[in-house]
């Protein structure tokens, strides 16, 4: 095979070396895209660590997890478990039920720091661009799946999610687009294999695989595989949300959002069966979940409504939807959105060659000559795509290239280097949202709220709201009271405040 694949590329008048040659050219295309993407991501993610703009909660609460893996232990959080009273061994497992974290372990074998995983996080986002080009290049050409690929990688949900620290999301558009490819391909296989990750990356993520299996539904001949990936999806969740999460120490009602329609799953089902209307009155309540809906089919220019594809982000939309509790769910300033980014781009390549492919609508456009010579090329409904997606780029988060603060530190960031500066290494450290990610590679993180946590150093903001103080003010008082308590002011600038206080570590 080797062989006679060399002498069709050498032979100048055969097919068969022009389309090696061709394929050779679309491969170093392609990767040219997932590195520049990679790139773009990694470096965007890297710019905002440096800038000081992560936050502790949830950046530290990761960086502290896969630490704590690569040193073949379980995955404690100590910022976590302190903050939310389940303790200082505290395991994510019992927050999220996340086990594929640890792939990433062996890359702080290379590099100790929340820089890492930003990096991770950027090259997972990238390497969806793969499947997403396998999937459009088959339904619409090779020129169409660059198109499709890119808009993809500039889209507004993965480039939220970058703006928003780290999160096991990262893992989530490359398998879902990797399921759906690779199934759509005829491997079946290895179709299933990406389903099955996906079950470890969140408790929910069986959602994506019953959506999966509603869109089976509506293929003649996949109805079996349909049922199956529907009930295996809706097993797993039930399984991972209300007994693994218990079994690591969790709370299964922490994030039970939903006391508009009942107070816990049971009686939420019942109430959604014997009154449905009022479940779909909370899909649009309040009014910035079709806001948010809007935002996630616009950009795609409608096409995922014209694609049974829809119906496999469907249950993870409902989800949050549905809700009537975490207003960050329906909000599209947040990395929720990534979930589902990766199938809503393959339902609007489907969308968009089913309707090039619909005899009606061909035929309406025939009559208009021009218009439809156009439209002929595969390429052009994908190059709508990309040009929505770079429409909305300044937009979201992806704007924040165009501010000269993420290349140079402003007052406020180089205030912040120089504040945990002062804090020395393996010290434990109560940590203002903000400055905590600047402190987690040498330093023992908690997150400074309103609790007296008794850690011998403490960086406080008294200049900016952060996270959980409801107001400035009530920051300068929790720094009034520790100064009170015996800690000592020893760095004060730009509103960044340093307390200590000799004395053993309380954890």
């Amino acid at each position: 095979m080797a062989e006679a694949g060399a002498v069709a590329v050498r032979e100048p008048a055969g097919g068969g070396g022009r389309i090696g040659v061709l394929a050779r050219r679309q491969a170093w295309a392609l990767a040219a895209l997932v590195l520049a993407s990679a790139a773009l991501d990694s470096g965007y993610a890297l710019l905002r660590l440096r800038a000081f703009r992560d936050s502790t909660y949830d950046l530290v609460i990761f960086d502290q997890a896969v630490r704590s893996y690569s040193r073949f232990g379980a995955p404690v959080a100590i910022v976590k478990g302190v903050h939310n009273g389940f303790g200082p061994g505290f395991s994510v497992l019992g927050d999220h039920f996340s086990p594929i974290l640890a792939v990433l372990a062996p890359l702080y074998w290379i590099h100790d720091g929340p820089g890492t995983l930003l990096v991770a996080q950027g090259v997972l986002f990238a390497l969806a661009i793969v499947p997403v080009w396998r999937f459009t290049e088959r339904r619409l050409g090779a020129g169409a799946a660059y198109c499709a690929a890119a808009a993809y990688a500039l889209s507004w949900p993965v480039a939220e999610a970058l703006a928003f620290d780290f999160h096991e999301v990262a893992f989530v558009p490359l398998l879902s687009a990797v399921m759906i490819e690779r199934y759509d391909a005829g491997r079946r296989g290895r179709a299933a294999l990406a389903a099955f990750l996906l079950l470890l990356v969140k408790e929910d993520m069986g959602l994506l695989l019953a959506g999966f299996g509603l869109y089976l539904l509506t293929r003649r001949g996949e109805r079996r595989a349909g049922v199956v990936y529907a009930a295996a999806g809706v097993v797993a969740t039930a399984v991972c949300s209300k007994v693994a999460i218990a079994a690591f120490g969790g709370d299964n009602d922490y994030y039970w959002a939903y006391t508009s329609l009942g107070r816990d799953l049971p009686h939420a089902a019942l109430h959604v069966l014997t009154h449905p209307w009022d479940a779909v009155a909370e899909l649009g309540s309040p009014p910035a979940k079709l806001a948010m809906m809007g935002l996630l089919v616009l950009p795609l220019l409608l096409l995922p409504l014209a694609s049974p594809l829809t119906l496999v982000v469907l249950p993870a939309l409902a989800e949050r939807m549905l809700a009537d509790r975490f207003a960050n769910w329906w909000a599209p300033h947040y990395h929720y959105n990534a979930f589902i980014v990766a199938a809503l781009v393959l339902a609007a390549v489907d969308g968009a060659a089913r309707l090039r492919g619909n005899r009606w609508l061909r035929d309406r456009v025939r009559r208009r000559g021009r218009l439809a010579r156009a439209l002929r090329p595969g390429w052009v409904p994908a190059a709508c795509l990309l040009a929505a997606a770079v429409v909305t780029v300044p937009f979201f988060a992806f704007g924040d290239l165009a501010d000269p603060a993420m290349y140079r530190r402003n007052v406020r960031a180089s205030a912040a280097a120089a504040a945990v500066a002062k804090v020395p290494d393996g010290a434990l450290v109560e940590a203002a949202n903000g400055v905590g990610p600047g402190l987690t590679a040498r330093t023992r993180v908690l997150l400074w709220d309103w609790q007296p946590r008794n850690a011998p150093w403490v960086v406080a903001d008294v200049l900016r709201p952060t996270f959980p103080f409801p107001s400035v003010a009530e920051q300068q008082r929790r720094v009034a009271l520790l100064t009170a308590s015996g800690y000592r002011e020893v760095f004060h600038r730009d509103g960044y405040v340093v307390l200590h206080r000799p004395g053993p570590d309380p954890w």
